[in-house]
C-alpha cells in the first residue's frame, strides 16, 4: 500500500460539480488500495473574494484578524470535500492547519513552517479514512494564533504533509495537464514536460511560472519529495518533478537544453540616481532596501560618468515591495547622497530556463538574437548556472515569451488547454 498527498487548487474546487468530480478521483485513487492525504484549496476566487470584502470594511486590516478571515477559505472546501466522498460510501475525515499538526511561526501572513506533527492524521489513516487537510494555513506555538502561509500556501503545505508522512509522491492537481515549456495562457503552443528537474521547476518557478510554487518546491527539494504535476479535469500523466541524484523508475535521462520559458509582470525597476561611486555606496543603499524585507531580484550599476563621479544603481523587486523600498530609500536621500529616484511598474522579465545550459555553448547569442527579431528591447539582464533573465517593457513581454520559444524549437504541435482558472 503506498502513501499518495494530493493538492487541489481553487479552480480544481470551484464549485460543487467540481468537488464531486475531485471527490471520484480521490475515491478512485483510494480504491486502487493506496492510502490518501489531501491539502485542498478555497473555492475558486474565494481567496480574492474575502480580501476585497475585508478592503471594504477597512483599509487597513489588523494582520490576526485577516489570517482568521482568510483561512476560512480552506476550511469550507475540506469540510464540503469529505462530505462528497463520505456521499460515495468512503470515510473522510476534515482537519484544519492546527488539527494537522502544522505548526509554523508566528508571522501573519507569510508564515512559514517550522514543524509538522501529523499525529490525528496518521490515526485517521490507521482507520481508514482518506484525510482532507485545510492547505494555506497553521498554527504558531509562540502566538497560539491560526497563521496563513502567503500565496501558493496550500502547494507548501501539501509537500510538508508529504515529507512528514513520508508518502510515495505528492501529487499536485491544477487547471493544465503538468509543467508546460512556458505558460499556454500566453504561449499557445507551449508543450506539456514529461519529467523536469527539481533545478530547472525552482528557477521557473522562481522566475514567475504559475503552475507550482516556490516554496513548494523548495521544499520538496529539501526533503527529497518527488512532485507529480497533474490536472484534475483529466487522467493524463502530468509531470513528474524530480531531483536528479533520486532518479525516477526508468534510469538517467538526458535533460533538454531548455526546460522552459517563463514570464513574471510582479516586479517593479527602482533607479537610484546620480550615486556616488565610491566603495560602500551600494551597500547602504541595499542596506536600507533590506531593512524593509524587500526581496531583490536583479541589479545593474552602470559604469560612472568621468565628469560627476556618479553613477545610477537599478533593480527590481516585487510589487508589493516597492512602495516601501522606495519611502525607505527617500527618507535615506540625504545621507546616501543620491540625486533622485525613479520607479517603473511597467516592466516584465522573462526568462530562459535549462539545466544543460551549463555544457551548451550559444544560447545567450540565440535569445539575443530572438528579441532582436522581435524587435523587443531588453534594460536589464541576469544569469544563473541554469537561467538567463532579462527585463523589457510590460506591454511587450508576452511577445517576447513567444518568440523565444519558437526560437528555440519549443513549439509543440497543437494549443495547450487550459481547463479553468488562472492555473494555480
Amino acid at each position: 500500500m503506498s502513501l499518495i498527498v494530493q493538492k487541489y487548487g481553487g479552480s480544481s474546487v470551484a464549485d460543487a460539480e467540481s468537488i464531486k468530480r475531485v471527490a471520484k478521483r480521490i475515491v478512485e485513487t483510494r480504491k486502487a488500495g493506496n492510502d490518501v492525504v489531501v491539502a485542498v484549496s478555497a473555492m475558486g476566487d474565494t481567496t480574492d473574494e474575502l480580501m476585497d470584502l475585508a478592503n471594504e470594511v477597512t483599509p487597513i486590516q489588523a494582520p490576526r484578524e485577516l489570517d482568521m478571515l482568510l483561512s476560512s477559505g480552506e476550511r469550507i472546501s475540506m469540510a464540503l470535500l469529505a462530505m462528497a466522498i463520505k456521499s460515495l460510501g468512503h470515510d473522510a475525515r476534515s482537519f484544519t492547519g492546527s488539527q494537522a499538526g502544522m505548526i509554523t511561526d508566528s508571522v501573519h501572513g507569510a508564515a512559514r513552517i517550522v514543524d509538522v506533527t501529523p499525529v490525528r492524521l496518521r490515526e485517521a489513516l490507521d482507520e481508514g479514512a482518506v484525510v482532507i487537510v485545510a492547505g494555506f494555513q497553521g498554527f504558531s506555538r509562540e502566538s497560539r494564533d491560526i497563521t496563513t502561509l502567503g500565496r501558493g500556501g496550500s502547494d507548501t503545505t501539501a509537500v510538508a504533509l508529504a515529507a512528514a508522512l513520508d508518502a510515495d509522491v505528492c501529487e499536485i492537481y491544477t487547471d493544465v495537464d503538468g509543467v508546460f515549456t512556458s505558460d499556454p495562457r500566453v504561449v499557445k503552443r507551449a508543450h506539456k514536460l514529461d519529467r523536469i528537474t527539481s533545478e530547472e521547476m525552482l528557477e521557473l518557478a522562481g522566475s514567475g511560472a504559475k503552475v507550482l510554487h516556490i516554496r513548494a518546491v523548495e521544499y520538496a527539494r529539501r526533503h527529497g519529495v518527488t512532485l507529480h504535476v497533474r490536472s484534475s479535469f483529466n487522467n493524463s500523466e502530468g509531470t513528474i518533478v524530480y531531483d536528479p541524484e533520486r532518479l525516477p523508475e526508468g534510469g538517467a535521462v538526458e535533460e533538454s537544453v531548455i526546460a522552459g520559458v517563463a514570464v513574471d509582470l510582479g516586479q517593479v525597476k527602482i533607479t537610484v540616481v546620480g550615486v556616488p561611486d565610491v566603495p560602500g555606496a551600494a551597500a547602504k543603499i541595499f542596506k536600507i532596501v533590506a531593512r524593509t524585507n524587500a526581496n531583490v531580484d536583479m541589479i545593474v550599476q552602470n559604469v560612472s560618468a568621468a565628469a560627476t563621479g556618479r553613477t545610477d544603481i537599478s533593480f527590481t523587486v516585487p510589487k508589493s515591495d516597492g512602495e516601501k523600498a522606495l519611502t525607505a530609500l527617500s527618507d535615506a536621500q540625504e545621507a546616501l547622497g543620491f540625486e533622485s529616484l525613479q520607479y517603473d511598474d511597467q516592466i516584465g522579465k522573462l526568462s530562459l530556463v535549462g539545466a544543460a545550459m551549463r555544457s551548451a555553448a550559444g544560447i545567450s547569442a540565440r535569445l539575443f538574437e530572438a528579441l532582436y527579431e522581435a524587435g523587443i528591447n531588453i534594460e536589464m539582464i541576469s544569469t544563473s548556472e541554469i537561467r538567463i533573465s532579462v527585463v523589457t517593457r510590460a506591454d511587450s513581454v508576452n511577445d517576447a515569451a513567444r518568440a523565444v520559444h519558437t526560437a528555440f524549437d519549443l513549439d509543440g504541435d497543437d494549443d495547450a488547454i487550459v481547463y479553468a482558472g488562472t492555473g494555480r
